[in-house]
């Protein structure tokens, strides 16, 4: 029986985008359910938390102060103001998790994404999710009866504006199928897992290798 070969592997950036009721969602509580290396991000907000939010599992909750101190210092990869509160991610807690060879998935939106690229390009893949038609679309907004006509509107406009930024994701999905939509993403995922960059001590491996034949006897003929 031969050896294994295992290296050290840094952790993937997995970003899941789309108009509002694509299934981005639940796309992600597939993945969680089945997947325990991978786990969602937890970003920090000003917002005061709700009474069945648990602090560093829903989110890492702060003062307006000390969020803007974080941006100041570089602490946070990406942040914007929702409805007057801030949310951002936190620099540290995604560099210790990637280090450990362990996923991150972020939920965020086109800027928060293209704030990501500037600084963390390399580990990230990207997929943006549309919709098998507006129609659809619109019955799974209208099924989950959350809510009123006009807000399902708005969301409909808002996925227009969405759209707009496919073309700055790596992939992108048509939602016909969740499982079999959900069945490619873990593909995607898995091929980002074995990229060449992501094992650590492979050029140590290669040279290795090199060694060993450049050690090898020579022989005549």
């Amino acid at each position: 029986m031969g050896h294994k070969m295992e290296f050290t592997r840094r952790g993937v950036m997995l970003v899941l985008a789309s108009p509002s009721g694509a299934g981005k969602s639940s796309i992600s509580r597939a993945l969680f359910e089945d997947d325990p290396n991978i786990a969602l991000s937890v970003s920090v907000t000003t917002r005061a938390r709700r009474t069945d939010e648990i602090e560093g599992k829903h989110y890492h909750f702060v003062d307006v102060t000390t969020f803007k101190r974080m941006q100041e210092d570089g602490e946070l990869l990406e942040s914007a103001q929702v409805h007057g509160n801030f949310y951002g991610t936190p620099r540290a807690k995604v560099e210790e998790r990637l280090s450990s060879g362990r996923d991150i998935l972020f939920d965020i939106d086109y800027q928060g994404t293209l704030q990501l690229y500037e600084k963390c390009r390399a580990d990230m893949v990207t997929i943006f999710i549309l919709p098998p038609s507006i129609k659809e679309l619109r019955r799974r907004l209208e099924r989950r009866a959350q809510d009123s006509v006009g807000t399902i509107e708005k969301r409909l406009r808002n996925a227009r504006k969405e759209m707009d930024h496919y073309r700055e994701y790596d992939y992108v999905l048509v939602n016909e199928d969740l499982e079999d939509s959900t069945s490619r993403v873990r593909t995607i995922l898995a091929a980002a897992r074995l990229e060449r960059s992501r094992f650590l001590q492979l050029d140590n491996f290669v040279s290795d290798l090199q060694n060993q034949i450049d050690s090898l006897p020579k022989t005549e003929g």
